[in-house]
C-alpha cells in the first residue's frame, strides 16, 4: 500500500486520478479549498492547508510516497492571469519544496498546450516546437494558460520532477463539463456540421493511471504526452452521434462561420467570461486545425494503457445521465 499527497482531487483529473489510487488500494491525502461532489463520500483524507502554509504542506507530504500537482484552472475572468500562475506556478514551487523536505518524488500535471503539433501522419510529440505567438496570441486567457503551464513544467524539471501533459480527456467525473461538453451536444440534439481540424483522446481512466505510471516509472524531468487516439472532430462526432442513435454530421464548418461567432463570443466574454469561454476566436479557429499529437513515449516508457474510443464516450454519456446532466 502507497500513500500520495493530491491537489486537484475536486476536479476532473484529479478526482480520477484519486479513484485510480484508491481502486489500488493506495492512501490518499487530497489537499482541497472546499469539498464538492468529487471527493464527499470517498475514502480520502480531506486536508485544508493554504500554499504559504510551508510547515503545514511540509507535514501533508510527510510519510507519503509522492506528491501529485494536479490542480489546475482555464481562468478567462477578470483577475484570472493572477489565478492561473497561483495555481500552476506558485503552488507548484510550495509543492515541490515540501517534496523534497518529504524526500518523496513530485509530479506536475501541465497540458498538451505547452507540446507541439502536427498533421495526422506525423503527430507532434514532446519534442516537437510550438510557435505560442502564431498559435495562442500575444495575450488573453490562452496566452496566460500556456505561459503559466510552462513556468510550472520549468520549475518540476529543474527539480528533478516528472510532468505529464494530458491532450483531450474524456470520462467520468467531468462536472463542470469542459471537454465533455462535445458529447452532450450531440447527445442533446443534431449537430450537422464538425470543425475540420481533430485532436488527440484519451479516456479519462487511462489518464489517471498515466499519472501513477509517470510517478512510479517516470524518469527525472522527463514529460510525457498523455494521448492515445488521434482522430478528426468529425470522426469523433461520428462516434458520439452513434452511441446516442443520432446522424452524424456530414458537413465541415467553415472558417467564416467560425469568426463571426469569435466576434459574437468576444463581445459576450465581456458580459459573462467563464460562461463564454468556449467561444474564445483563437479557441473556436484552432478547432479548423489538425492539432495531433503522440503518446507513444508514456505507451513505450510508462506502459500506458489504451482504452477504445467508442468505450470512453459510453462511459462518459452513462456518467452524464447518470448525474443529470442528460
Amino acid at each position: 500500500m502507497k500513500s500520495w499527497l493530491l491537489t486537484g482531487a475536486t476536479g476532473f483529473i484529479g478526482a480520477n486520478v484519486a479513484r485510480a489510487m484508491l481502486a489500488r488500494g493506495d492512501r490518499v491525502r487530497c489537499l482541497v479549498r472546499k469539498s464538492n461532489r468529487c471527493v464527499e463520500g470517498v475514502d480520502v483524507e480531506l486536508m485544508h492547508v493554504a500554499m504559504g502554509d510551508s510547515a503545514g504542506l511540509s507535514a501533508a507530504a510527510a510519510g507519503t510516497d509522492g506528491v501529485l500537482h494536479v490542480a489546475g484552472t482555464f481562468d478567462p475572468g477578470p483577475g484570472g492571469d493572477d489565478r492561473m500562475r497561483e495555481i500552476h506556478v506558485d503552488a507548484a514551487a510550495a509543492l515541490i519544496t515540501a517534496a523534497r523536505k518529504a524526500d518523496v518524488p513530485f509530479l506536475y500535471c501541465s497540458s498538451s498546450v505547452t507540446v507541439g503539433y502536427g498533421p495526422r501522419g506525423s503527430p507532434g510529440d514532446e519534442s516537437t516546437p510550438l510557435e505560442p505567438d502564431r498559435v495562442y496570441g500575444t495575450r488573453g486567457p490562452l496566452r496566460a494558460y500556456y505561459e503559466t503551464k510552462l513556468a510550472g513544467e520549468r520549475l518540476t524539471r529543474a527539480a528533478g520532477g516528472v510532468i505529464v501533459n494530458p491532450d483531450f480527456v474524456l470520462g467520468a467525473w467531468d462536472i463542470k463539463p469542459t471537454s465533455g461538453q462535445l458529447l452532450l451536444a450531440m447527445a442533446r440534439h443534431p449537430i450537422p456540421a464538425s470543425p475540420r481540424g481533430g485532436k488527440c483522446f484519451i479516456d479519462a481512466q487511462d489518464c489517471a493511471l498515466g499519472h501513477l505510471l509517470a510517478i512510479e516509472r517516470g524518469a527525472p524531468g522527463q514529460r510525457y504526452l498523455l494521448g492515445n487516439h488521434n482522430l478528426s472532430y468529425r470522426e469523433f462526432l461520428s462516434l458520439a452521434a452513434q452511441a446516442v442513435g443520432r446522424r452524424p454530421p456530414t458537413l465541415p464548418i467553415p472558417n467564416l462561420a467560425l469568426r463571426v461567432a469569435g466576434t459574437v463570443g468576444r463581445a459576450l466574454q465581456r458580459v459573462d467570461a467563464h460562461r463564454f469561454a468556449g467561444l474564445d476566436p483563437v479557441l473556436l479557429l484552432a478547432m479548423q486545425e489538425g492539432r495531433y499529437r503522440s503518446g507513444q513515449r508514456a505507451r513505450d516508457d510508462l506502459g500506458l494503457p489504451v482504452t477504445p474510443m467508442e468505450t470512453t464516450i459510453s462511459t462518459a454519456l452513462g456518467w452524464f445521465r447518470e448525474h443529470g446532466y442528460l
